[in-house]
């Protein structure tokens, strides 16, 4: 999650939807880390299964899923952009 900032104008935030992906395989049975390990620093150090990120325009955004899909690999909406300060969060 440490990546998308870099791409953000510092007027706007990612707004990432916890639960909106399939998580992979495994990274379920660590729920207990995370509360050992607090929740920011678990989701920064295993990235939650999310390989990559893309960000698009609201009006392109199914165009894009299809198109991901369509190519075989699996893809989800996981949030939105919003007014901000050039972060990304968790919620």
């Amino acid at each position: 999650m440490d990546n998308i900032p870099r791409v953000l104008p510092k007027s706007l935030d990612v707004v990432i939807k916890k639960g909106s992906w399939e998580m992979l395989p495994g990274l379920q049975d660590h729920r207990g880390k995370e509360r050992r390990a607090g929740r920011t620093n678990f989701i920064k150090s295993l990235t939650m299964g999310i390989g990559m990120v893309g960000i698009v325009s609201a009006d392109k955004a199914d165009a894009v899923l299809k198109f991901i899909k369509a190519q075989k690999h699996k893809a989800w909406i996981i949030g939105e952009v919003v007014k901000g300060k050039g972060e990304a969060r968790v919620v």
